[in-house]
C-alpha cells in the first residue's frame, strides 16, 4: 500500500530529521513493528509485537535512489507497488520509506521539490484511514522531535486483537448465516464477458477504467431524489448498481457483491494505525416487479443490518460455507466516497513545508490500471461543487476495453432514465427500466416504422 508525495516549489525537508521522525512513529505504533507467522501445528496466524531487540535493527526500512527520466521514476514506483519481496512479515518489517532524488543523492541531506517520497506499508497491517493518522504523527514528530502518547489510557493495536477474540460473535454469526442462506457464493454473476478465466488461471491484475462526471443537472436530480426519499446517497448509488447488475446479467435476481468497511466500530480504534478494514458480502434478492422506490427501502434495510455486524471477520463468514471454494462476491465491488477535492485539501504539512499527494496509485499507461476486481463501481461525491462522478473498473482478463466503454454508456443512460426523465420512473416496476442507448432506441423505432412493399406475385411463406 503505497503513498507518493512531492514537496512544493521552494520547500525543503531535512533527511536526518525525517529519518528520526519515522523512527518515532514506528516506535509508537505497534502495527508498524508487528510480525505475522502462520503456525501450521495450531492452524492459526500468530501476531506478535516486536521490540527493537527482537528485530535487532531499525524498525523501518529507509531506501534512497535516484532518477533522471520519467521512465526510471515509473519503474521505481511500479516496483514499490508490486514487489512483495520489499517486506518481511515474519520479521515485522512491514513499513518502508523510499526517498527518490532527482539526478543525484543530496550531499547536504536536503529534499527539494523534484524529489519524491514514498511511504509503503504492508496491507496486512495498514488500511487507507491509517494514512491520515500517520501523516499527523509525522508532522508532530518532525516539528518537535518527539511523539506524545499516554500508554495508560491509549488502546493498543494488540489490545484490539485480544478484544476481537473475546467478543461475543453469536449474534453476528446468526445474522450472516441467515443473510446468506441458500446463496450460491461461488457462482459468478453472468456479466457480458468477452472471455472467461479458467479455474486455475492466474489473475494478471490488468484492468481498464472509465470515468465520467454526472454533470450539474444529473447531480442535482440525484441529490433531490435522495433527499425526498430520506435515503443516504450511498444507499441510492448502491440500489442503482444492483438494478444495473441485474440488467447486465439478463435478469439475475440474487445479487451478492463485496463492500469494504472501515472496521473502526469503537471510538478508540479511530486513533490507531493498523488494519481494521473488513470485507462483507452485501446480498440483494431483487424482484423485478418491485418499484425502484421499494428497492431503495430494501437496500437501506439490508445495508444497515449488514454494517451493524460488519465486525464479524470475513474468514468466519466463509467458514460458515465450507463448500464454497472461491467466493465470487469478492470479484464484484461497490464503493461510495465523499471528499473535498480542492487543492488545499490535498496539501500535507511536515514542519513548515508543504507536500502534495501524487496520484501514482493505479496508472500503468493511458489505457490500463492495476485492478483486483473483475468488475467494480466507484461513485464519488465532490463536496466542493456538490456534484458526482463515477468510475467503472474491469479486468482485462475478462473484458475488452470497447465492452466496458459500452457498459459505461449504458449505466449513464440508465442514470438519466431514473433521475432526469420527465416520466417518473420511481414507481414503475424495475423490469421496465432499460439499458438501451438513445441511438439504439431511435434505430429500433426506425425499423418498426419502416414499411416494405412486395410485388403482388410474392406471397408469404408459412412454416
Amino acid at each position: 500500500m503505497s503513498f507518493f508525495y512531492r514537496l512544493y516549489t521552494g520547500d525543503i525537508l531535512s533527511v536526518p530529521q525525517l529519518r528520526h521522525a519515522l523512527q518515532l512513529i514506528a516506535n509508537k505504533n505497534e502495527s508498524l513493528h508487528t510480525s505475522l507467522i502462520y503456525d501450521s501445528n495450531k492452524n492459526i496466524l500468530m501476531q506478535r509485537v516486536l521490540t527493537r531487540q527482537d528485530i535487532n535493527n531499525d524498525m523501518i526500512t529507509i531506501t534512497e535512489s535516484t532518477y533522471k527520466t520519467d521512465e526510471q521514476l515509473n519503474a521505481i514506483i511500479e516496483n514499490e507497488k508490486c514487489n512483495p519481496q520489499l517486506f518481511d512479515l515474519t520479521q515485522g518489517l512491514v513499513f518502508r520509506c523510499h526517498i527518490i532524488y532527482y539526478k543525484q543523492i543530496s550531499s547536504n541531506n536536503i529534499l527539494s521539490d523534484k524529489d519524491i517520497i514514498i511511504f509503503n506499508f504492508h496491507p496486512a497491517l495498514f488500511d487507507y484511514p491509517s494514512i491520515n493518522l500517520f501523516l499527523h504523527d509525522l508532522n508532530q514528530a518532525y516539528k518537535t522531535g518527539q511523539l506524545t502518547t499516554d500508554n495508560a489510557t491509549t488502546l493498543r493495536y494488540i489490545d484490539y486483537a485480544v478484544i476481537e477474540q473475546q467478543m461475543s460473535m453469536t449474534g453476528a454469526s446468526m445474522f450472516w448465516l441467515d443473510a446468506l442462506h441458500d446463496c450460491k457464493l461461488d457462482q459468478s454473476l453472468s456479466l457480458p464477458f468477452d472471455r472467461y478465466r479458467l479455474a486455475n488461471e492466474h489473475r494478471t491484475g490488468r484492468g481498464t477504467s472509465i470515468s465520467y462526471d454526472f454533470g450539474q443537472d444529473l447531480s442535482h436530480d440525484f441529490l433531490i431524489h435522495a433527499s425526498s426519499s430520506n435515503i443516504a446517497l450511498e444507499h441510492l448509488g448502491l440500489a442503482t448498481y444492483y438494478v444495473f447488475l441485474s440488467k447486465l446479467t439478463n435478469g439475475e435476481k440474487d445479487l451478492c457483491i463485496g463492500r469494504n468497511t472501515h472496521g473502526r466500530y469503537r471510538d478508540e480504534l479511530k486513533s490507531i494505525i493498523g488494519l481494521f478494514e473488513n470485507i462483507i458480502p452485501l446480498r440483494c434478492q431483487l424482484d423485478p416487479h418491485w418499484s425502484f422506490q421499494y428497492l431503495l427501502d430494501y437496500v437501506r434495510e439490508i445495508t444497515t443490518k449488514s454494517l451493524k455486524y460488519s465486525y464479524f471477520p470475513l474468514q468466519h463468514i466463509l467458514n460458515q460455507h465450507s463448500n464454497t471454494s472461491k467466493p465470487a462476491f469478492l470479484d464484484i465491488s461497490f464503493q461510495f466516497l465523499s471528499s473535498m477535492t480542492s487543492t488545499d485539501n490535498k496539501l500535507i504539512m511536515i514542519g513548515d513545508s508543504q507536500l502534495s499527494s501524487i496520484p501514482y496509485t493505479t496508472d500503468i499507461n493511458d489505457n490500463e490500471i492495476r485492478n483486483k476486481y473483475d468488475f467494480s463501481l466507484l461513485i464519488q461525491h465532490d463536496l466542493n461543487i456538490n456534484q458526482f462522478s463515477c468510475t467503472l473498473n474491469a479486468s482485462l482478463d475478462l473484458f475488452n476495453v470497447q465492452t466496458i466503454d459500452k457498459i459505461s454508456q449504458r449505466f449513464h443512460s440508465m442514470l438519466n432514465q431514473l433521475f432526469t426523465s420527465a416520466d417518473n420512473q420511481m414507481n414503475k416496476p424495475l423490469y421496465e427500466i432499460s439499458l438501451t442507448l438513445p441511438n439504439e432506441r431511435l434505430l429500433m423505432q426506425s425499423l418498426n416504422n419502416t414499411q416494405v412493399s412486395f410485388p403482388s406475385p410474392l406471397t408469404c411463406i408459412h412454416h
